[in-house]
């Protein structure tokens, strides 16, 4: 019976299978060999990877992705814990109620999103009118479709991603930690760098390495928003791809590699991190 049951298993995981070999296996594959075969003569190269690390276009594609991931990661997950802690004071029903539209949020992104902040922060847009009605001089320089705009329509989606992974370790400290540390004389900083803090490390790493890559691979909202006004990593790989002027697939697909690359050491060196965090604090 029991090696019938493991067959069916076996039998029903084969299109999870598949579709994971078409769209994820057999396009990396293509990808990594496409990134060493010659543009001109199709023969097995390192060209391609000389002229992606020494076009300072290019590299400075990946420090613009990297510099906007990280202040949306930074920015966001230190207001995901101020909210979360705000949310965990709320009576229960209202806590449900918040993260169902939280979720919204964090899943309102791309076209749409940059449509959204068009309406409302673009050249002619409602908030846009309203303030220069009001001629507020810090206001007058603002610029929707440059870092400025691009900051602010990241950390929209950034903040509610931090809050779904922050606010159930939020919400996990016992209030029995809190009133023993303050009968034994703790004032609230040193309850939250001693115990609050400390006890929720993991799950504030876990989710600044998410939010960063979150940022890093987001591609439709920044080209909808600036097109190709801002070198970001991502749109030149789709540039490359779908050519703006002339198509190169292959130095696309170098880049893609590169940032792959970069992506799977973050993630290696921040579970690393991760595991020694965990360690010290056992």
């Amino acid at each position: 019976m029991k090696s019938r049951k493991s067959i069916k298993s076996v039998f029903l995981l084969v299109p999870f299978f598949l579709i994971a070999i078409l769209f994820l296996v057999v396009p990396m594959v293509l990808m990594v060999t496409s990134s060493f075969t010659s543009e001109s003569t199709g023969t097995f190269t390192f060209d391609n990877y000389v002229e992606v690390l020494t076009n300072p276009f290019y590299s400075q594609s990946f420090v613009n992705s990297g510099m906007i991931s990280l202040f949306s990661a930074v920015a966001g997950i230190v207001l995901a814990i101020f909210v979360s802690y705000a949310m965990t004071n709320l009576p229960e029903k209202i806590q449900d109620k918040l993260t169902v539209y939280i979720n919204l949020a964090a899943n309102f992104a791309g076209v749409p999103l940059a449509f959204a902040f068009i309406i409302l922060l673009g050249n002619s847009g409602v908030f846009t009118l309203f303030i220069e009605n009001l001629n507020l001089p810090f206001l007058s320089d603002f610029n929707l479709y440059s870092w400025q705009g691009l900051a602010i329509t990241y950390l929209y989606f950034q903040i509610p991603l931090g809050i779904l992974f922050i606010y159930p370790s939020l919400k996990k400290i016992r209030k029995e930690w809190k009133e023993a540390a303050f009968m034994l004389g703790a004032s609230h900083w040193t309850y939250w760098r001693k115990v609050g803090l400390p006890s929720i490390m993991p799950s504030i790493a876990g989710t600044f390495v998410i939010m960063f890559a979150n940022g890093m691979g987001t591609y439709e909202t920044a080209y909808a928003l600036t097109g190709s006004n801002v070198n970001l990593v991502t749109i030149q790989i789709a540039a490359l791809v779908s050519g703006d002027i002339y198509a190169r697939p292959i130095i696309g697909s170098t880049l893609a590699v590169i940032f792959a690359i970069i992506m799977i050491a973050i993630l290696f060196v921040s579970q690393m991190l991760l595991k020694k965090v965990r360690k010290d604090l056992a």
